[in-house]
């Protein structure tokens, strides 16, 4: 049985926010979002999240979140403190086995399979304890992880604690720690506050695993990165950057070409086939899936979207909870918006906008419309500037328009309407009745022209 806790009740002055600090994002989801979700795919039996600072805020973020525990730590008196508060929700059984993992709710990118090797590791001596160390060329204000000279853990001395001979040690302890439930629990009732901060350090629980004959395993992250913190905005942003980074070496590995590696974020899900090029600027948000030979142009924001094969974006168009068909050209400054639905071949151009409706194979709507609530068939023609009137004020109604109709320029569509196959209005048609099939349909007044009019003239001296 395994158990999460994960350390929330931090402060995060240096943030300079009034949101707690967990809650700030990164790769567009707060930090300890990163940390619950890596760690809910080890299925734990419970999850406890120690909330401190802004405990409220956290909790009722994650109200609707099935499975979540929280341990109120106030005052906050040292990570070891922190834990304690957790103890009483950690789910035990007679079991040796019962494991708890430790993590933090500022350390965002620490992978499932990091954890998932520490457990492998924990297994292969199931009385153990397993560290998640890295060695840094600068440990900065890290714990120092003291070996003996057979090279087994001892103890964790903290920055502030540590004389000139630890200082020189390189490998640093990362925070995150497995241990078996039971023994935890029993060194978490022993530790003390004798220290240069007076706090409870989790960390002298690895001295009192060595006295009681137990060995002190170290793990390695498949990147150091994965245990790098965020106690500032300036590390937010390096983190951002360097999480940006390893997202794009994924899809390089993976044949996709990314016109700068450097300048592309990724805010949730990306899943691309053969031969996807990706623009500068582009930012993809939710679940995104790009078929084989899409191509996104530059500063383009996706949400939520499916593209499928050989579709183009162009420029600085948003699309966002819209499926799309094969061949489509989509852009630039285009916008789909929720309940989209493409099919092959479309065409959406330059400062159009669709919203809830169905566009049929072959059809297309150029430049400057708006199309929302509409169900269209296949081959039709929007004409620039042509309008759906969907909203009375009130509620919204559908306009449909069949097969190969073709609507001129200028066009506005007052729903709810049909218009049939084949039919055509006309340029600068006001449409209030349904038009039928492969007719023409307009409404007009005469053109008139005043040839003794004169045009008013500024009153006053001109400025």
């Amino acid at each position: 049985m395994l158990n999460i806790v994960i350390l929330a009740a931090g402060m995060g002055k240096r943030m300079k926010s009034e949101l707690p600090k967990v809650l700030h994002r990164l790769a567009g989801k707060p930090m300890l979002t990163h940390v619950i979700e890596a760690s809910q795919r080890l299925e734990p039996a419970a999850t406890v999240i120690v909330v401190g600072h802004g405990a409220d805020q956290v909790q009722q973020h994650y109200g609707a979140h099935t499975g979540l525990a929280f341990a109120l730590q106030q005052p906050q008196l040292g990570t070891g403190h922190a834990v304690q508060q957790a103890v009483p929700l950690l789910k035990t059984s007679d079991s040796p086995q019962d494991l708890t993992l430790i993590l933090y709710g500022d350390v965002p990118l620490v992978s499932t399979a990091t954890l998932a090797a520490m457990r492998t590791l924990q297994h292969s001596q199931p009385d153990s304890v397993v560290l998640l160390t890295v060695e840094l060329d600068d440990p900065g204000g890290y714990g120092r992880i003291i070996r003996n000279t057979q090279g087994q853990i001892q103890r964790i001395v903290e920055h502030k604690d540590a004389n000139a001979e630890a200082l020189a040690v390189k490998e640093v302890n990362t925070g995150i720690l497995l241990a078996p439930t039971a023994a935890l629990t029993q060194w978490l009732a022993a530790l003390r506050n004798d220290n240069a901060q007076g706090e409870y350090y989790l960390t002298d629980i690895i001295e009192m695993a060595v006295s009681a004959g137990r060995p002190v395993l170290a793990a390695h992250p498949a990147a150091d990165w994965e245990t790098l913190g965020v106690n500032s905005r300036r590390q937010q942003a390096e983190l951002e950057r360097i999480y940006q980074r390893a997202q794009a070496d994924q899809l390089l590995d993976a044949g996709v070409t990314l016109a700068d590696p450097a300048r592309i974020d990724i805010r949730g899900t990306l899943r691309c086939g053969h031969d996807v090029f990706i623009d500068v600027g582009c930012v993809f948000i939710g679940e995104v899936e790009l078929g084989d030979g899409v191509q996104i142009g530059p500063n383009c924001v996706l949400r939520n979207v499916a593209l499928a094969a050989g579709t183009e974006v162009r420029a600085f168009s948003h699309l966002h909870g819209a499926t799309v068909g094969q061949d489509a050209i989509i852009g630039p400054y285009a916008r789909l918006r929720p309940g989209a639905k493409l099919a092959d071949n479309t065409h959406i151009g330059n400062f159009v906008e669709v919203k809830n409706a169905v566009i049929g194979q072959g059809s297309k709507a150029n430049h400057l419309s708006y199309v929302g609530d509409a169900v269209i068939g296949a081959g039709v023609n929007l004409g620039a500037g042509t309008i759906t009137c969907n909203y009375d004020g009130v509620n919204k109604h559908q306009t449909v328009i069949g097969d190969q109709a073709f609507i001129g320029s200028g066009s506005q569509l007052v729903a709810p309407i049909t218009i049939g196959d084949g039919a055509t209005v006309a340029a600068g048609t006001t449409l209030t009745k349904d038009a039928p099939a492969n007719q023409l349909t307009l409404t007009r007044i005469q053109q008139v022209s005043k040839p003794d009019w004169q045009r008013p003239m500024k009153k006053g001296p001109p400025r």
